[in-house]
């Protein structure tokens, strides 16, 4: 079987030394080439046929982000690993939406940086296990909202239904909101019809259950 090819793109060049060091003791893979920005990975990538990019996300010029956008779209067979120190929201999700196969931190270990070359060159997706729990939490948020919207619930008669839960009562919601207990009450009515419910405390139950309080 032959080795996976790796081509690195960081401008740092202590950087890239130091993951061809790593590398070298891993028959399995080959480094083939690097380059300091996306313009000069470009020039080189077709004649360097890699199977896995290595991508830091803060590059001169075209991002890391952008980067793996470009690659994505006219390259689709190259894997990419972003290999970054950044473990922020929008640099992760930025780059799973530009189509990311893996997002390694360089903390990661030596061994670990192979097996994730080895992962993605099987065509299989990763994440550095401490950012498993953000993106968990994002699908978590999105799922939830997904089954709010379907419930038909309002931003309006959530945040009642929240107070409901933190034991408000009508009139303590009416001054809260500006409404009157009557248009309270109606709204009340509402939510127990949109969720199939016979009275608050069943709502409350129910939107804990659902992960919406």
């Amino acid at each position: 079987m032959s080795a996976i090819r790796v081509l690195i793109v960081d401008d740092h060049p202590v950087v890239r030394q130091g993951v061809r060091s790593v590398l070298a003791n891993h028959t399995d893979i080959q480094i083939v080439g690097e380059s300091e920005d996306a313009s000069a990975l470009l020039t080189i990538l077709e004649s360097l046929e890699p199977d896995v990019v290595l991508v830091d996300i803060r590059l001169p010029g075209m991002n890391g982000i952008e980067t793996t956008q470009r690659l994505k779209r006219d390259y689709p067979n190259v894997k990419v690993i972003v290999l970054t120190t950044y473990d922020d929201d929008d640099y992760l999700f930025g780059a799973l939406r530009a189509g990311a196969d893996g997002y390694l931190l360089k903390s990661a270990s030596p061994q670990v940086l192979a097996d994730s070359i080895r992962q993605v060159a099987r065509g299989e997706r990763l994440l550095s296990p401490n950012l498993v729990g953000k993106v968990m939490r994002e699908f978590q948020d999105l799922a939830q909202d997904k089954a709010r919207a379907a419930s038909g619930l309002t931003d309006q008669e959530l945040q009642v239904l929240r107070m409901i839960a933190a034991g408000a009562t009508n009139k303590e919601i009416a001054e809260k909101v500006f409404w009157s207990e009557v248009t309270v009450k109606r709204k009340v009515q509402d939510i127990l019809e949109k969720l199939g419910v016979a009275n608050r405390a069943q709502a409350v139950a129910e939107a804990g259950k659902r992960g919406w309080l």
